[in-house]
């Protein structure tokens, strides 16, 4: 069962990556292809953590970051192991492992995040993310979910 779990993270990291790359090879940095009036492609570098927090802190989040990722990792795996049964609960948890570490590859081999997706409106802009950002995300909201159907249903196994 737990390889299920971990699949799913690897097929998390392989489209970030792939997307990453695809971004990477036909965008020059800061380029932005307008898609629909709300949101555009672009080539932005991240070097904090989400939407650029910590993005100018002098270059130690990079190693902060990255140790935080591998720790969560870890330990998200830990947990996969125990509750690899609980499927809206592990889905959450596989997300979070992808995207964790698909942000980390790119930590490790170039010191920042490669985000390009931006949505935004008039002179409104959300920080630009990428698909690990946004397993992360639905991942986390996977956890809230499964905690609020357990609390309804009166059921605590973990």
């Amino acid at each position: 069962m737990l390889s299920r779990w971990l699949g799913l993270s690897a097929l998390v990291i392989l489209l970030d990556q792939a997307s990453k790359f695809y971004i990477t090879s036909h965008f020059a940095y800061g380029e932005t292809l307008p898609v629909v009036n709300v949101f555009s492609l672009v080539l932005w570098h991240n070097t904090g953590a989400a939407f650029s927090f910590l993005n100018d802190f002098g270059g130690m989040q990079r190693w902060l970051f990255s140790i935080i990722a591998l720790v969560a990792s870890a330990w998200i795996i830990w947990l996969l192991r125990k509750h690899a049964n609980q499927t809206l609960f592990a889905f959450g948890l596989a997300m979070i492992l992808g995207g964790a570490l698909g942000n980390l590859i790119d930590r490790i081999a170039y010191g920042y995040v490669v985000d390009f997706l931006l949505f935004h409106w008039d002179a409104h802009i959300f920080p630009a993310f990428n698909l690990a950002d946004s397993a992360i995300t639905c991942g986390a909201a996977l956890l809230i979910l499964d905690s609020l159907m357990e609390k309804r249903h009166g059921t605590v196994t973990r």
